[in-house]
């Protein structure tokens, strides 16, 4: 590896990490285009899909650390919604991050695209404000909470994901969680997710040491940047910033997709 390489990679890992805790993501929505395109694009090596989400896989985990380590003294963390949601999660990201293995870069790619339009779908629905509700009033739909969670664990175990940038969507608009409750509890289940997913990608080979290593110290620093500027913004520009970046990302993808499939 090139300095220059590592310094690119460190400043993807960087923007994706403290976006991650801005936002409650665990930032791969972001870093996933970001690892497949720009390092080719600068004439350095092209990775692969499976290779990008067993990167992506390792940075997720050291980033909702992070961002969960900064968050756990601010009592916004709703437990009970982590231990349905984080139960389930892991184990369908177990799942979908060992069989990601068995389909093709094509197919990984496709499933990204899917879970991100599924995302900007549930983000730009029409919701009441119940941000100031406090953590001890949250009520949800525990069996709602866990198959969606089940799912979304196993197509974003997939592409080495956590599955907060659907999650997120899914907590504000079907469960109906307050904002800051749900980018602080999304963070605590993404960590969950993660572990599954890293496991997943390692049993399945596809994780890259070095590059792994430097996504992961710029998540370390950056994760908890995002979440300390977060508690400062108003939620409505969190939702509007989660809301733009999942789009763009969605375009990107499924462009990228409809050109390959008619070359």
């Amino acid at each position: 590896m090139t300095i220059d390489l590592v310094i690119t990679l460190f400043v993807i890992g960087f923007v994706g990490s403290f976006i991650s805790g801005l936002v409650g993501i665990g930032g791969s929505i972001i870093k996933y285009p970001m690892l497949l395109y720009i390092p080719p694009a600068l004439g350095f090596v092209a990775y692969t899909a499976h290779e990008v989400s067993g990167i992506s896989a390792v940075q997720v985990f050291f980033a909702t650390l992070a961002a969960v380590w900064t968050l756990r003294k601010d009592k916004l963390i709703h437990y009970q919604l982590v231990l349905y949601m984080g139960s389930a999660i892991i184990v369908g990201s177990l799942l979908g991050g060992y069989g990601g293995q068995f389909l093709s870069a094509e197919a990984v790619n496709f499933v990204y695209a899917i879970l991100a339009t599924v995302a900007v779908i549930l983000m730009f629905l029409p919701k009441k404000r119940m941000d100031q509700r406090e953590q001890t009033e949250v009520i949800f739909h525990k069996p709602t909470a866990v198959l969606s969670a089940l799912i979304v664990g196993g197509a974003s175990g997939i592409v080495g994901a956590a599955g907060a940038f659907i999650l997120v969507p899914i907590m504000l608009n079907i469960l109906k969680t307050p904002t800051r409750v749900t980018i602080a509890s999304s963070l605590a289940i993404t960590f969950l997710s993660s572990i599954g997913s890293t496991v997943g990608k390692w049993m399945a080979g596809d994780i890259l040491l070095w590059p792994s290593v430097i996504m992961v110290i710029a998540s370390i620093l950056a994760a908890p940047l995002g979440t300390q500027i977060s508690k400062r913004l108003d939620t409505r520009i969190l939702q509007t910033i989660l809301a733009l970046l999942i789009l763009a990302t969605t375009i990107k993808i499924w462009v990228d997709i409809l050109l390959f499939s008619r070359v």
